[in-house]
């Protein structure tokens, strides 16, 4: 299993945590938790944890090009749903 974790600075990391959980959870298996939840997803799992000045997002996926998407899936939505707190990808590390 490949894991990488990205950080997105903001005041606002439970509510994009649940808002991604609730939004997934249309179509995948979602666990929200006091600190954030978990979307698993067929290629992989994101985890979320809300921090007081960022969101902490872990994702987990069997092969690099399934942790990819995965990344870019999650990405693509907070970005979307945070759009106030301008446009700034994530710099994802292993």
């Amino acid at each position: 299993m490949l894991h990488s974790t990205a950080h997105f600075e903001t005041e606002h990391g439970k509510r994009y945590a649940t808002q991604l959980c609730r939004h997934f959870a249309h179509k995948i298996e979602t666990v929200e938790t006091e600190e954030g939840g978990e979307c698993r997803f067929s290629i992989g799992i994101a985890r979320l944890r809300a921090a007081p000045d960022r969101l902490i997002i872990e994702a987990s996926a069997p092969t690099a090009g399934e942790l990819a998407e995965l990344q870019s899936v999650v990405e693509r939505h907070l970005l979307r749903f945070a759009f106030r707190e301008g446009d700034r990808p994530l710099d994802w590390a292993a």
